[in-house]
């Protein structure tokens, strides 16, 4: 029991790690700021269809993320928990339709991270339309065409990558 907690937490934080430097990654080519967001951590969203030790290892790597690129507070909580959200349900969806299981995290942020700019922060004067068809395409691109990639080959070696 003890060696299996010890997996657990481990492939957590290998999670959380990945997350946060391919944040920060997208930080540096300023991909990650504005209407149209492409945070290459977005990739990692289809972790949880191999593992549910995925969903604390996304949601910490966003909340360290989020934290460490300076986010106001409500961006920090309510981003962690629209990663939480979709974590969450491409994890449960996941065990019946892969195709489905793309729409959690892409849905999750399309609609949290709009009302955070929109209504908490009044930012920016495009609206919550605007701010919904930017972020949802960010996550659609990045999911649905890279993630999907990285699902395909992490399939291919998931016995010997996902062991707990």
């Amino acid at each position: 029991m003890k060696k299996s907690k010890s997996l657990f937490i481990a492939y957590s934080a290998v999670i959380a790690a990945l997350y946060v430097v391919l944040t920060f990654l997208s930080n540096i080519f300023g991909l990650s700021v504005g209407l149209v967001q492409f945070r290459f951590s977005e990739v990692l969203a289809i972790l949880p269809l191999f593992s549910f030790t995925a969903i604390p290892g996304l949601t910490v790597g966003c909340l360290i993320s989020n934290i460490l690129s300076g986010c106001p507070i409500w961006d920090i909580i309510l981003g962690s928990f629209a990663t939480f959200l979709g974590a969450i349900g491409t994890y449960y969806i996941g065990k019946k339709s892969y195709v489905l299981s793309l729409a959690p995290p892409i849905l999750s942020n399309a609609i949290i991270v709009p009302i955070v700019y929109t209504v908490i922060y009044s930012f920016g004067s495009e609206g919550f339309i605007a701010w919904f068809l930017g972020v949802f395409t960010g996550e659609f691109v990045m999911i649905c065409i890279f993630g999907s990639i990285l699902y395909k080959i992490l399939r291919k070696n998931q016995k010997s990558l996902f062991k707990i």
